[in-house]
């Protein structure tokens, strides 16, 4: 009967068929069981986990990459209309515009296209749509009433004979890219977080275009030499001889895609600038990566280059849109066309989750105020006034923080791998440099086996930019440390970097996300599956931001009372200048700063640096943030976090003990907990981790007496209640007590513990368990063992 057949019978028996036979070819446009996301990524201490992946049943493509439905099957004791809510779930996330719903006895329609007031309706199995009916939906849902417009549109993707293809919101990135220019679109705007994908993106969208015909001639542009190294040797790499990368000037119009950097195209002077040596017409597409940085500037030099080739087609790629008075991402390509944000990233697991650690120093805190007659390290008398975070390294030097805040990066790294690839973020190139020193004494053992342990790397660095390449590869073990200050803020694929040091006052939310995009890749191969913030400087305020991580807005305009920033605040911007080859400029600081005149009006320049030592610094506070399961840090107490969560889904305690002994497997409902945000781990680490994670729930969230694991192990040996065992089979459950009082309930419920010491001398784990009459009887045993440990004391 058909009621007694699984979700998946049904598939196979009524769905599929139905499929096939409305004309569906089951090889190239039917895809079953598709997860399209990879499950967040939970982390126990130095332990992680993935969550639920999210699974289509069936999705449906005109071509590959290109889905125009989804179908959500139950089996035959749902409704025909049961799975439909599910199915518009994933429809609304893969932007798709028909969703099925079927038992097995026909199917339930949504069509989002539907102007006859009919968006659902019920069908047998012999009247699914075909292919060419839901195409004409999709173009409809789309937009696209050209043929011409459908001829790009459904241009094919590449493949490059691996398994590799576009994530799902890569894919929609792609198509409504593609989608937008097939209809004449001239400028468009793709917001997608670090780490997503941004290059590979955009190389799918230029090869399609230029396959189709619709884009003959392509200029790829970005800032940095790095980001055009990595564009080259990676995605773009296909292009073969079709592509050139434009270096020192130098013009050959006989290629089809180009690479280049802004400065490679511009001297600042309309007589030499290498762009106009091309006609303006001679680009068809331009596509500009990082388009944040200076080419959203209307007065900027790079945006001259644009503006020259106006008559091309303008695509920004950015992971942060940079929305001042001044300086407008959306304004000059307009709203995004789509926007895969960090958070989604974490959810969705294809980026790593982080917890951060703010250390809080006495001279950050309550200030430093120099003694009377207190001198610099040249002898100067240091002005007299309460200094703060905003003058340290910048204007203000004190030795013993920068050991400080080394001593304090060494000690976290002692604590988890002295290897873990680390990027320092500092004030400027003087500050980095100084705390690689430091880092170099803290750290003397490992520097002494290799001096490139600890690497400066920035701008003015040859030694150290030679090494960049070394930093961001996951095979190379060194360098493992390196501090900058500018030039690794983005562009940067480091893919196994576990910490991030803040040491810098990041007052700008473009670099800030960028930043933290440094940190946010996954290399599981590899063993980065999520990283740490270390923040010295309370830069982390900026997750409360509402624009950390959300769509782009403006900047409101100042009122007549709101004052105008002055010189110094305007010096705080974080934002480089480079020159042609993509370096970062140096402004070195004077010993005997000029006067400059401009407009009869004297200005002191800049004073120096003072250096000074002899001060007491130490820490007055640290505190440990996590994520929740919504993105969001918790700034609270741990406790009150997990005692709101767990009331939450268990209002009483009876409640909670209730699942707690009706659950077959404990390890599920830890897992449950794990999923709400709850990081069990650190909450060990806050009241105790020798204490039951049973214990821990019941004391935190019910105020219950707590008993350590090896006081309930110990009152039910006192019981005695395993005496209808043999001799042996009552050596493996003491084994299993003692287990259980070392590591917890989590791991005696596996049964592959019986592989390992101590269970090994008790032989093979199939001879262990025929000790107790078989697997069930074992599993029974297991079970009584579990009930007597949570027995009330």
């Amino acid at each position: 009967m058909k009621k007694n057949l699984s979700e998946r019978d049904i598939c196979s028996k009524f769905i599929t068929p139905a499929l096939e036979k409305a004309g569906w070819d089951i090889h190239k446009q039917i895809r079953e069981e598709v997860s399209f996301t990879d499950g967040r990524i939970y982390v126990k201490g130095n332990l992680w986990a993935r969550g639920k992946r999210k699974r289509a049943d069936y999705i449906l493509y005109y071509k590959p990459n290109i889905p125009i439905a989804i179908i959500e099957a139950k089996d035959n004791s749902y409704s025909v209309m049961a799975g439909i809510q599910q199915g518009l779930d994933y429809a609304t996330i893969l932007d798709i515009p028909t969703v099925f719903s079927s038992n097995g006895d026909g199917f339930y329609e949504h069509d989002r296209t539907a102007t006859d007031g009919n968006i659902e309706r019920e069908l047998s199995l012999n009247e699914f749509p075909s292919p060419a009916q839901l195409w004409e939906r999709y173009k409809r849902y789309k937009g696209i009433a050209t043929p011409e417009a459908e001829r790009i549109s459904s241009q094919d993707y590449f493949f490059d004979g691996t398994s590799r293809s576009p994530r799902y919101y890569q894919q929609i990135a792609i198509n409504r890219t593609v989608e937008a220019i097939a209809m004449d679109q001239q400028r468009i705007l793709l917001t997608m977080a670090t780490g997503t994908g941004k290059t590979y993106t955009a190389f799918q969208i230029i090869h399609r275009l230029w396959k189709a015909g619709s884009k003959k001639r392509i200029l790829f542009l970005a800032d940095r030499n790095a980001l055009i190294d990595q564009t080259r040797r990676g995605d773009f790499r296909h292009f073969k001889d079709k592509m050139t990368v434009i270096k020192h000037k130098n013009i050959d119009k006989s290629y089809e895609i180009y690479l280049a950097l802004y400065q490679g195209l511009t001297n600042y002077d309309e007589a030499k600038d290498a762009y106009r040596e091309f006609s303006p017409e001679f680009f068809d597409l331009i596509v500009i990566d990082e388009c944040h940085r200076g080419s959203a500037a209307e007065d900027s030099a790079w945006r001259e280059i644009l503006n020259y080739f106006k008559t091309a087609t303008h695509i920004g790629l950015t992971a942060t849109p940079k929305e001042t008075e001044v300086v407008s991402s959306t304004e000059y390509f307009g709203d995004p066309i789509y926007t895969y944000s960090l958070k989604q990233g974490i959810q969705d697991g294809f980026l790593a989750p982080y917890k951060v650690l703010r250390v809080g120093l006495n001279v950050d805190l309550e200030g430093w105020r120099p003694e009377a007659g207190k001198t610099d390290k040249n002898g100067h008398l240091v002005d007299d006034r309460i200094y703060n975070r905003k003058d340290y390294d910048k204007s203000l030097v004190i030795d013993e923080r920068t050991d400080t805040v080394a001593n304090k990066i060494t000690e976290y790294l002692r604590k988890t791998s002295r290897f873990d690839k680390t990027i320092v973020f500092c004030v400027d190139i003087d500050h980095a440099q100084r705390m690689r020193s430091a880092l170099a004494n803290a750290n003397s053992d490992l520097m002494a086996k290799n001096p490139k342990y600890i690497m400066q790397i920035t701008g003015d660095n040859d030694e150290g930019k030679r090494e960049l390449d070394n930093f961001i590869n996951p095979e190379e073990r060194y360098p493992v440390i390196a501090t900058t200050s500018k030039l690794m803020t983005t562009g940067v694929d480091a893919q196994t970097c576990k910490l991030i040091v803040l040491d810098s006052n990041i007052a700008s939310m473009t670099e800030f996300k960028q930043i933290i995009g440094r940190g946010t890749r996954i290399n599981e191969e590899f063993g980065k599956t999520f990283f740490t913030i270390l923040d010295f400087r309370n830069v982390t305020d900026m997750f409360a931001d509402s624009d950390f991580d959300g769509d782009p807005v403006r900047v409101k305009e100042l009122g007549e009372d709101d004052p105008f920033e002055t010189p110094e605040e305007e010096q705080l911007d974080n934002d480089a200048i480079t020159d042609e080859d993509g370096d970062e400029v140096i402004f070195e600081p004077r010993n005997d700063p000029p006067e400059i005149i401009t407009g009869g009006d004297i200005i002191s320049a800049p004073r120096p640096k003072c250096y000074v030592n002899g001060v007491n610094v130490a820490i007055l506070n640290e505190r440990i943030q996590h994520m929740d399961g919504n993105g969001k840090l918790i700034t609270g107490s741990l406790k009150d976090y997990t005692r709101q969560k767990v009331r939450e889904k268990y209002q009483t305690l009876h409640d909670f003990l209730t699942k707690w002994n009706t659950s077959h497997k404990k390890q599920v409902l830890i897992e449950e907990l794990t999923e709400q945000g709850i990081v069990l781990e650190n909450l060990k680490d806050a009241i105790g981790k020798e204490m039951d994670i049973f214990d821990m729930i019941c004391h935190t969230a019910f105020d219950q007496p707590p008993l350590t694991r090896a006081e309930r192990v110990k009152k039910v040996k006192k019981r005695d209640v395993f005496t209808k065992y043999g001799e042996q089979a009552r050596n493996v459950l003491d084994a299993l007590l003692d287990k259980y009082a070392d590591e917890g309930i989590e791991n005696i419920e596996d049964i592959k513990v019986l592989k390992v010491n101590p269970f090994d001398q008790f032989g093979t784990p199939t001879e262990i368990i025929q000790l107790f009459g078989g697997k069930p009887k074992y599993l029974q045993a297991l079970a009584q063992l579990e009930i007597e440990l949570y027995k009330a004391a």
